[in-house]
């Protein structure tokens, strides 16, 4: 019996071309005291990372494959990372051998390090309505004249899609500089694509530029609203103002949703013109009636999936306003300047009011992988005994 065991040190999120490292320990878990017929042997080990995609069939409507025949899966020597997994493997790395004909004495553990760069040119990692794409870092392993054992350990992928082009030249240093900072350490932490990446997606989704929208339906003005940015990383907070004083018409309540967008390109749609999948993530309401002025704070999840686009779906977020108003003005409570009692101020039983939605929509890009590994639901280690 061997104990194999696989942990991500730094955790399981990862941004597409960052690169992952992965310990495996091998362990002979018999006592030390035991005798050397106790000894292990594995023939060989090798890991390899795949993304596999799903897709529901009611929803999407793939190209057939054909009858492909696969020489690999009819051998057992082989290592084929997808065997037995739901879906398609859309990518997947070449294999590499972590080594051949290892041998345990009781008690002894053999470690062995995994790196790869994750692949830039793949799909993020996205669990929607209609479509799945799932990363996995797989670990085969054989003893001699036995089937082959896999490992798998699931990790999260981050892809950087729909950047703006840089405002400054690309030989100009993208962060600040530091006095304290040696020009060599500088240089050299520039030189990483990932650090580059990070100082890039933090420039972006820190500048501030207020936008300014008039909400109006058919029977006038109901309030002005002011956002700060459109453009946002996973964690931050979308904050928001409303000024109802320059209203025609009054607003008894209002609510704002975070709202993921998941439609399915047109070519590969089951039905046309399917509709789209809305998902919320997070929602805000108040009661506004006599409210010169209010605000919402609602927090972007750490665990939802950046806006992005494959060949097969399409993600996009949008803020999601409903409001509820009245159809005739309504009077505010007069308390007057020498009253010495107490005015309790009763709300009309009765209003006609209508209601109305607005969509306005928002980009959500990545955040630094570290920072949502704290919120993953992979542990980034797994472990099986062969």
């Amino acid at each position: 019996m061997i104990e194999v065991v696989a942990s991500m040190a730094r955790g399981p999120v990862f941004l597409a071309g960052e690169l992952m490292e992965c310990l495996i320990t091998f362990t002979n878990p018999m006592s030390h005291l035991s005798t050397s017929a106790s000894s292990e042997m594995l023939a060989w080990a090798s890991a390899q990372i795949h993304c596999q995609f799903h897709a529901s069939e009611n929803r999407v409507a793939l190209p057939t494959q054909g009858n492909k025949h696969d020489v690999q899966a009819e051998s057992n020597t082989v290592l084929v990372p997808s065997r037995g997994e739901r879906g398609q493997c859309v990518l997947d790395t070449p294999p590499k051998i972590l080594f051949c004909d290892l041998r345990l004495d009781p008690g002894e553990s053999k470690t062995y390090s995994y790196s790869e760069i994750v692949p830039i040119d793949g799909p993020p990692s996205y669990r929607g309505q209609a479509v799945k794409y799932v990363y996995k870092l797989t670990i085969g392993c054989q003893r001699v004249n036995s089937p082959i054992k896999l490992l798998r350990v699931p990790f999260r992928v981050l892809v950087l899609q729909g950047m703006p082009e840089p405002p400054f030249p690309q030989d100009e240093e993208v962060c600040p500089s530091n006095p304290f900072l040696e020009e060599e350490e500088a240089s050299r932490r520039d030189a990483r694509p990932l650090e580059r990446a990070l100082d890039m997606l933090m420039i972006t989704t820190s500048r501030r530029c207020p936008h300014m929208f008039n909400i109006t339906n058919m029977r006038g003005k109901v309030a002005k609203f002011c956002i700060f940015k459109m453009v946002y990383r996973l964690g931050e907070d979308i904050v928001g103002t409303f000024n109802f004083s320059e209203g025609d018409i009054p607003c008894l309540q209002y609510s704002v949703s975070i709202q993921s967008e998941e439609e399915i390109q047109q070519q590969h749609q089951r039905h046309p013109g399917q509709i789209l999948s809305v998902t919320g993530h997070g929602r805000h309401m108040e009661s506004c009636l006599h409210t010169a002025s209010s605000h919402f704070s609602l927090p972007i999840p750490l665990n939802v999936t950046p806006g992005f686009s494959t060949d097969i779906v399409m993600l996009r977020w949008r803020l999601h306003f409903e409001f509820v108003t009245a159809r005739e003005p309504m009077e505010p409570p007069t308390v007057l300047q020498n009253q010495s009692e107490v005015t309790v101020w009763a709300g009309a039983e009765h209003v006609d009011v209508d209601t109305f939605s607005w969509d306005l929509p928002i980009k959500v890009f990545p955040t630094n992988p570290a920072l949502a590994s704290y919120m993953s639901h992979f542990s980034g280690t797994n472990s099986i005994t062969i």
